[in-house]
């Protein structure tokens, strides 16, 4: 009998209308569920079975018709027929050999202890006497010692199928008596392909864009996915927006202008954006939740530009994450990513979810905000990348401007050559980056004389194309200095810190570059530790006229 073709005049869970009743019904599975069929086939079947993996993949499901299958009187290919007595009678709960149990509320010793008598008495209808335990690791220890001895030597009428979603917890002791099935996540084209089967059954007017992205909130799982599509079934047409208000999710254009508003380092535009999000009803973790798999996409997209395609979520297009991925640092995205990490923590622990996701808000806006490794690590990488670009700093807020004070106050017109120097005193007073006067002094030099020192050459060509903290070195010969060496130039820094910093190939690279610039030959550049420079000796005249040194001899 089809239970699916059957008048339901209880309305019935999509996920349990249309579970899976043999092994090719099973979805994304294929691994496990053809290895069953051959063992169930051929007879070769083991006595217990570890079914691994995370919700909704399927291992109960495939732990119930294994069960079917090897107690069916005609089994089709390693599929239970449906038919048989055996079948029916273990598919609608009337025989009794087939048990299941759940661990997490029968984790007791006295319970496995009282399945461990129960299971050495014999069939009464079915072939085989099986125990379906869901959910094993949550076991005591004690209950899986009890359960070990009869799991290592059963009866041979006795079969166990253990199913967990932490492999951890399961003692090796157990593990070592089982063959292991690791189930895993259903690839979100498979699981949209699914629903759109089953919609079209069931007479839903399901769009091919909500089917992918039901798909990819399900993160894997097929009756998550079944119960997301049940979810949203109210709707006359189940399209992107509809998927977006049944789950109270913001969809994917109004969390795209939330980032965008945080990259600008707009604050006030970021919270009166969260704020209409709030009024829509929207969950603050769910938010969050969003924005996280966003930044994540987006770090994928720039730590693998290759491979993207294969770990992105699918969730947001191309041109958007590309957008994104240029416009911030790979430091910047994981200090991001701990900063929401940090409040979704604080809501599950706190009663103010709002509060927690504004204060996250206003922390992404203002990096200055925070003082964590991570932040400041963000801070120094969009500096760097902004020298490295050649692109000036944001200038600071500029100062009230303050009246002009009376004419009869004004100061008397100065000599003509300290009005230049007033002039040139007040350029350099304007709001400018931090390096600004570095910058004006070594990146638009003036023409070096024909007689300038090689090492001064090289520093004033190398000096613009170092990070910040190493251009300052470049001034103290205690630190670094350089001088030819035969067919090699030969950089000499102080040792520890100092020549660790240098000690890069990046920056040795920029040295080279700069010898070329400055002399027109390639130059190999090798890097030192200094060396204690040592002593000038003395005569022994002028020891003599040094009256607390005294010669023994004289």
């Amino acid at each position: 009998m089809n239970v699916r073709k059957g008048v339901n005049r209880v309305y019935q869970a999509l996920y349990r209308k249309w579970r899976p009743q043999t092994f090719d019904e099973v979805v994304g599975q294929t691994h496990i569920t053809e290895t069953l069929k051959n063992q169930v086939r051929t007879g070769r079947l083991s006595h217990a079975y570890l079914f691994i993996g995370t919700r909704g993949t399927g291992k109960t499901t495939c732990a119930r018709i294994l069960a079917r299958a090897v107690n069916c009187e005609h089994p089709v290919d390693g599929n239970p027929c449906g038919r048989c007595a055996a079948c029916r009678g273990i598919l609608d709960g009337t025989i009794l050999d087939v048990v299941e149990l759940d661990a997490a509320s029968n984790n007791g010793v006295d319970n496995v202890r009282a399945l461990r008598d129960e299971a050495v008495f014999s069939p009464t209808v079915a072939k085989k006497r099986v125990y379906i335990i869901d959910e094993v690791h949550m076991l005591s220890l004690a209950a899986f010692n009890a359960l070990l001895k009869i799991l290592e030597e059963p009866p041979e009428h006795l079969m166990f199928i253990l199913a967990t979603t932490e492999l951890q917890k399961v003692p090796a002791t157990i593990l070592s008596r089982c063959q292991r099935h690791s189930f895993k996540r259903v690839d979100s084209p498979v699981i949209a392909a699914y629903l759109e089967k089953i919609a079209a059954a069931e007479s839903f007017g399901l769009t091919h864009e909500a089917a992918e992205l039901i798909a990819r909130l399900a993160e894997g799982g097929v009756r998550d996915a079944l119960s997301l599509l049940d979810q949203c079934s109210a709707a006359e047409t189940i399209d992107v927006q509809a998927v977006y208000a049944a789950m109270g999710l913001a969809g994917k254009r109004r969390i795209a202008e939330l980032l965008d508003c945080v990259l600008r380092h707009d604050t006030a535009a970021a919270l009166k954006r969260f704020s209409a999000l709030w009024m829509d009803g929207k969950d603050p973790a769910s938010l969050l939740g969003e924005l996280c798999g966003l930044l994540r996409d987006t770090l994928m997209l720039r730590v693998a530009p290759k491979g993207a395609a294969e770990l992105l979520s699918g969730g947001y297009d191309g041109e958007t994450l590309r957008g994104f991925a240029a416009r911030m640092t790979n430091e910047e995205l994981l200090a991001a990513l701990g900063t929401i990490r940090d409040a979704q923590e604080s809501m599950r622990q706190s009663g103010h979810p709002r509060t927690a996701a504004e204060l996250c808000l206003v922390s992404l806006c203002d990096g200055t905000l925070a003082d964590d490794t991570a932040s400041l690590r963000a801070r120094v990488s969009r500096l760097e990348e902004t020298l490295r670009e050649g692109r000036s700093l944001p200038a600071r807020a500029p100062a009230p401007e303050l009246a002009e004070p009376p004419e009869e106050e004004a100061p008397a017109v100065p000599a003509r050559e300290e009005s230049e120097e007033l002039e040139e005193f007040e350029v350099y007073q304007e709001a400018q980056p931090e390096d600004a006067l570095i910058e004006r002094a070594h990146d638009e030099p003036a023409p070096a004389p024909v007689d300038e020192p090689l090492w001064a050459a090289v520093r004033r060509e190398v000096f613009g194309k170092l990070p910040m903290d190493l251009r300052f070195y470049l001034d103290d010969e205690t630190k670094i200095s350089g001088r030819e060496d035969g067919e090699v130039f030969r950089l000499e820094a102080q040792p520890g810190f100092v020549y660790g910093r240098f000690n890069r190939p990046e920056i040795l690279d920029k040295f080279a570059a700069a010898i070329k610039a400055a002399t027109g030959k390639d130059r190999r550049v090798l890097l030192f530790e200094k060396k204690d420079q040592p002593r000038q000796a003395r005569s022994l005249d002028e020891l003599r006229g040094i009256k607390e040194v005294r010669f023994i001899n004289e």
